[in-house]
């Protein structure tokens, strides 16, 4: 038996709401399957299976908040069977089960996470077969036979008597629903489970498929009812700029940080992305941005002791070159999910891995991996006019590499002046774990790679 419990996805991160289950007592997941969506104070993150393993029972109910290593949920090892409840012991307290090495000054006071009013005790495979052919959620179903097992009577009597659709939508679902203005009676409920938040993305996105011309704003109290509130919405603000405020302020006062500056001639660079863009197709064509990242993940790989972590008085490498992207948030906001292994991929798979991310973290739908993952940030506000960038580092991480806008201005090429492209290029480092030496390597390395953009 194994636990499933809060993941800490970064540093700034000592608790989490449980918004909804992707799985169900009973079933098999194997590691890297999606099982539940939490909420930190950034984004909702889709958070995958460590091993292989079967679910047991579901510890937390959707809609509650839990420190960091609070037990989520129990599993077995794969292809065993779901435990009858009278047989299994009781759950710790999720107070309890606290693992993270920095839990909050109030997870003692945290409350007994109850079981789930609608897990269901299933000990026979053949009742699970029989509510699939019924079409008939177990998670709705109450057990009425030993130790509260659900029993092939009680899924018959479900299939005969379904509970109202406003059962079997997920709290987080139904959250999302309102923020998207999507009505739940539209959106197509899947025969064996509750409607997720994915079928009101997909609802909302076809929704959005232009079919009639603009309509007036909605006046009816319904219509306004589905529009998310502008309150919930400045809350939700409020509190993300209060973690970054918080992370930030343990940045500056903890780290000692030293800034380097280069500039850098990106004609090369430049030239050869217009001439690769001539053979790709339109979606797929490359920008500036991808470049500077490759060539930051490559400077990263020949100078490691910018890439990884000063933890307990003591630098830790970075178990490969996983760059996090800085992304602003729609309404507020910032996230740096991961890019991972960003030295082996190519130009082209990073610039498909970022609008990959930017989509996602805008949707809402970023994993576990990729918040907590990052060795290095970038960020690149040359998209905003800025001409250079003097970036906090986001700790436990020892850099964050900026870039301001690419401009023509004027360069002197073997003594000839002429107009090129330029961008400057900063460097903030944590001077407990480098010194300006290294820096000045690293950038050194960066500005090489971008004049060889065929290496890259």
């Amino acid at each position: 038996m194994s636990d499933f419990t809060m993941p800490s996805l970064g540093a700034d991160m000592d608790e989490g709401t449980l918004l909804e289950w992707l799985v169900k007592p009973g079933d098999s997941v194997h590691k890297g399957d999606l099982l539940a969506v939490v909420d930190t104070s950034k984004a909702a993150v889709e958070v995958e299976s460590f091993a292989d393993g079967v679910v047991q029972d579901l510890v937390v109910e959707p809609g509650t908040r839990v420190p960091v290593g609070a037990v989520l949920a129990t599993m077995a090892p794969l292809g065993a069977e779901k435990v009858p409840a009278a047989a299994a012991p009781a759950p710790a307290p999720a107070a309890a089960v606290v693992a993270a090495p920095h839990p909050p000054h109030h997870a003692a006071q945290a409350p007994h996470a109850p079981h789930p009013p609608h897990a269901p005790h299933v000990s026979s495979p053949l009742v699970r077969r029989e509510a699939e052919k019924l079409g008939v959620d177990l998670t709705t179903v109450s057990g009425t036979g030993r130790g509260g097992a659900i029993t092939r009577a009680d899924v018959d009597r479900a299939a005969a008597h379904p509970e109202p659709r406003a059962a079997r939508v997920t709290p987080y679902a139904r959250r999302l629903a309102r923020e998207l203005g999507v009505d739940l009676d539209q959106v197509p409920a899947p025969s064996t489970r509750p409607v997720r938040a994915a079928d009101v993305r997909a609802a909302a996105a076809q929704a959005e498929q232009p079919t009639t011309p603009a309509t007036p704003e909605p006046t009816t109290p319904e219509a306004k009812a589905a529009k998310p509130p502008a309150s919930s919405q400045a809350a939700r603000r409020e509190e993300m700029r209060r973690t970054i405020a918080t992370v930030m302020a343990r940045s500056k006062r903890e780290i000692p940080h030293y800034y380097l500056t280069a500039t850098i001639d990106l004609d090369r660079a430049l030239a050869w992305m217009r001439e690769r863009n001539r053979d790709l197709p339109v979606t797929e064509r490359l920008v500036p941005a991808a470049l500077l990242l490759k060539a930051t993940a490559l400077a990263a790989a020949a100078n490691p002791a910018l890439n990884g972590f000063w933890v307990d008085d003591g630098f830790r490498p970075g178990a490969g070159i996983h760059v996090g992207v800085a992304i602003s948030l729609r309404g507020g906001g910032l996230v740096a999910p991961a890019l991972h292994d960003a030295d082996t991929r190519s130009v082209e798979e990073l610039m498909a891995g970022m609008r990959d991310l930017v989509t996602r973290a805008r949707a809402g739908r970023l994993r576990r991996a990729e918040l907590s993952d990052p060795t290095l940030t970038v960020t690149n506000l040359g998209e905003q006019g800025v001409e250079s960038v003097h970036g906090v580092i986001y700790p436990p991480q020892v850099a964050l590499v900026g870039f301001g806008r690419v401009a023509d201005r004027p360069w002197a090429v073997d003594g000839l002046l002429g107009v090129r492209p330029l961008t400057v290029a900063t460097l903030a480092a944590d001077h407990r774990a480098t010194d300006g030496f290294t820096g000045g390597r690293f950038l050194a390395a960066v500005d090489e790679r971008l004049q060889h953009p065929e290496d890259l």
